[in-house]
């Protein structure tokens, strides 16, 4: 894999060096992301190909499967490669009927890390992503202290945000450093979006000039599941140009957008897989950036 590296809190005294491509592990588990995946094998072999291709960064959920992505990546590659960063969510859980739901509390909080910690037979989460649901639940503030604490007890090594808003984010880095933030960007949906049913996933465009500002990445979900269904034209066009494929596109725009953002695309198919590797290899010019602006 030939991209360039991102360093992660490189502010403090254990600054995380890595390539700026990572693996989302959601699209393993079930369908409705739930229970096991239907090709157990190739989801094991898509995780021992992250490593064998360079990547360092998988990005995971003890509320995804439940805890299926977990199990996955402990079955494929511990022991772990001494320069793996695994980074888990924590904030949220699912109900029986599968539902999302905040699991916020300071106690709440602490059983989540500590389920990620035995699941995944780690001392230390290398760094943990505070999901915020929009309110919900307990205080954001509440919440961004007990990470701090569970940070202090030596459970946590960094702690980062995600699903926040420009004055949720200030708020965090007031209260310590953050190394990360993950919320919704790509090329197709670059700002806040409602849902139906109510909930609000923040976007990326309101906090990157922060995060860039201060030198955290940017970690995007939800980079291709908003820009793949727009059929965007300008994106087959230059898809045309370098013979690529769309996705291919989209993932090389974030690389292109902006040095700290670290894209993590997440499929459950290896040939996909591979296929995602290739646009850390597709350089976009100037004028192709500015025409997919």
């Amino acid at each position: 894999m030939n991209t360039q590296e991102i360093t992660i809190a490189g502010k403090s005294k254990k600054p995380l060096k890595i390539k700026r491509f990572g693996y989302g592990t959601m699209r393993l588990t079930g369908e409705g992301i739930w229970g096991e995946p239907k090709n157990r094998p190739e989801a094991l072999q898509i995780l021992k190909s992250c490593i064998d291709n360079g990547i360092r960064f998988i990005d995971t959920a003890d509320y995804y499967g439940e805890d299926v992505p977990n199990r996955l990546i402990k079955e494929a590659l511990y022991p772990y490669p001494a320069e793996l960063v695994i980074c888990t969510k924590v904030g949220g859980a699912r109900k029986p009927d599968k539902s999302w739901i905040p699991f916020n509390s300071p106690e709440n909080l602490r059983v989540s890390i500590d389920n990620n910690l035995k699941t995944l037979k780690l001392e230390q989460m290398p760094v943990v992503h505070f999901r915020a649901f929009g309110g919900k639940g307990a205080p954001f503030k509440e919440s961004m202290d007990a990470m701090f604490e569970l940070q202090k007890e030596g459970k946590i090594l960094h702690v980062g945000v995600s699903n926040v808003d420009p004055d949720e984010l200030q708020t965090a880095m007031k209260m310590g450093n953050i190394a990360t933030v993950e919320n919704m960007f790509g090329h197709g949906q670059r700002t806040s979006l409602k849902h139906p049913w109510g909930d609000v996933s923040k976007g990326g465009e309101e906090i990157l000039a922060i995060c860039e500002k201060n030198e955290i990445p940017l970690v995007p979900y939800f980079s291709l599941f908003h820009s793949m269904p727009k059929k965007d034209d300008r994106i087959s066009t230059i898809a045309k140009k370098y013979n690529a494929t769309e996705v291919q596109i989209n993932l090389a725009w974030l690389l292109h957008r902006s040095p700290w953002i670290l894209p993590i695309p997440g499929t459950s198919s290896l040939k996909h897989f591979e296929e995602n590797l290739k646009a850390t290899g597709i350089k976009l010019s100037e004028e192709d950036m500015k025409f997919l602006d």
